[in-house]
């Protein structure tokens, strides 16, 4: 069976993603700090931040504005009532063990999603997640350590540089520290890289979503063509030629003599007799 996703290809799919929408997630993440506050209407808008990978599984740039979409505070009452299941059951989990628990939480890694696209009820939510991620839990595992190892090397070098800064502000002088300014490029680095990572990890979520429920593509077989039924050939008869039909041959008539016709005897003038006088 050919697999839905595979790690590489849903982080370079996922960061694609992520990228080409940057601007309208990072729009959407100051709309969702400066509204946090909001009662009523911050319920709605962490919906809608939960549902950002279905928006962005359709393909589209989103606006940063969907967030105040009304439709997100109809789930309210759903949204909760999933988070609770989930809790009720993750958390006897990890008195088992940390493993149990990731494995629960990659098997109903999709509920959320569904909840909010399909409009299926919570407790089906999970268990058509469950069947989703059948066969893939290790691949999202995985994408998510992959992406995590990423970023935590990336910004290594300027928590390192922070990390040298601060100590060297402990064992110089205050004469020497004057002037010396802290530097804000490892901040504006660190800031930049985790805004990355989150986008990537968003459009990653993306892909596996949309991936895993695409309906799988119906192989038609083609139906085996019979064999052909050797016929055996008629014997072809020859027909003979028609004998040529045979000419008699015309003897010609022996020609008679002609017989001469007597010719016809002309009267014999009758002299003129002499009258008596």
């Amino acid at each position: 069976m050919e697999k839905k996703i595979t790690v590489f290809g849903v982080i370079g799919e996922g960061f694609s993603i992520g990228m080409k929408n940057s601007l309208s997630l990072l729009g959407a993440v100051i709309l969702y700090a400066l509204t946090i506050w909001i009662p009523y209407l911050n319920v709605g808008t962490t919906i809608a931040m939960c549902s950002i990978p279905v928006e962005l599984s359709k393909g589209k740039v989103i606006s940063p504005f969907f967030i105040f979409d009304a439709k997100y505070r109809k789930y309210m009452g759903e949204f909760f009532l999933l988070l609770g299941f989930v809790s009720i059951a993750v958390v006897p989990l990890i008195l088992f063990g940390f493993f149990p628990a990731i494995v629960i939480s990659l098997a109903w890694s999709l509920a959320v999603f569904l909840l909010l696209d399909k409009g299926v009820s919570p407790g089906e939510a999970l268990i058509q997640s469950n069947k989703l991620t059948y066969g893939y839990k290790w691949t999202l595992f995985f994408i998510s350590l992959v992406l995590g190892l990423i970023a935590t090397v990336i910004l290594l070098y300027p928590i390192f540089a922070l990390v040298d800064f601060t100590s060297c502000c402990e064992f110089d002088s205050l004469e020497s520290m004057e002037g010396m300014s802290m530097p804000w490029w490892p901040i504006i680095m660190i800031i930049i890289v985790s805004l990355v990572f989150q986008f990537v990890s968003l459009g990653a979520s993306a892909v596996v979503y949309r991936k895993l429920t695409e309906p799988a593509p119906v192989k038609v077989e083609p139906k085996p063509t019979p064999a052909p039924v050797a016929v055996a050939a008629e014997p072809v008869v020859k027909e003979k030629p028609a004998p040529a039909p045979k000419t008699e041959e015309v003897k010609p008539k022996a020609s008679k003599p002609a017989v001469k016709k007597p010719a016809a005897k002309k009267p014999a003038a009758k002299k003129p007799t002499k009258k008596a006088e």
